[in-house]
């Protein structure tokens, strides 16, 4: 099963990758595990081959991939979970972020709300599950696995 977690720059998806690692899952972040490259215009883009070769050797395991890019939509994911935030936390979490400054430089806070304005709601249109952030990340990371759990279960 192949489960994307995406949303916005600030909403967790790398502090969920790593406690889905933490708690022994095969769980990769596009940005921190070098997934993503500099693409047109100063955004980034999805290693495209990578992301490809990843998701064919895990086979019929499970595999959860973190991250928020165009590319995401080349790609077949058994389950899509959406991380948000109201954007008044959103811009305090990109302000005061210590594991990535992105967000912070010319532009980049700009494009990160535009972005969700734009690109948030396709996201969530498509979402299997929707979760609010502000919650402990054990809460969000248990209402994943339970959304696996029963998906793998075929009560979903």
């Amino acid at each position: 099963m192949r489960v994307l977690v995406t949303g916005m720059s600030g909403t967790g998806k790398s502090t969920v990758a790593a406690e889905l690692r933490r708690r022994g899952h095969a769980a990769f972040d596009a940005d921190e595990d070098g997934f993503t490259a500099p693409g047109a215009g100063g955004s980034w883009a999805w290693r495209v081959d990578e992301i490809s070769e990843l998701l064919a050797d895990v086979g019929d395991g499970l595999v959860f991939f973190a991250g928020c890019s165009d590319e995401q939509a080349r790609f077949h994911w058994d389950l899509r979970v959406v991380l948000t935030v109201p954007e008044t936390v959103l811009v305090d979490r990109l302000a005061t972020r210590s594991s990535n400054s992105y967000g912070r430089g010319a532009g980049e806070l700009d494009r990160v709300l535009a972005d969700r304005r734009e690109i948030e709601p396709l996201l969530l249109a498509a979402a299997d599950l929707v979760i609010d952030t502000r919650q402990p990340v054990p809460a969000v990371v248990a209402a994943i696995l339970d959304l696996v759990d029963t998906a793998a279960s075929g009560a979903g």
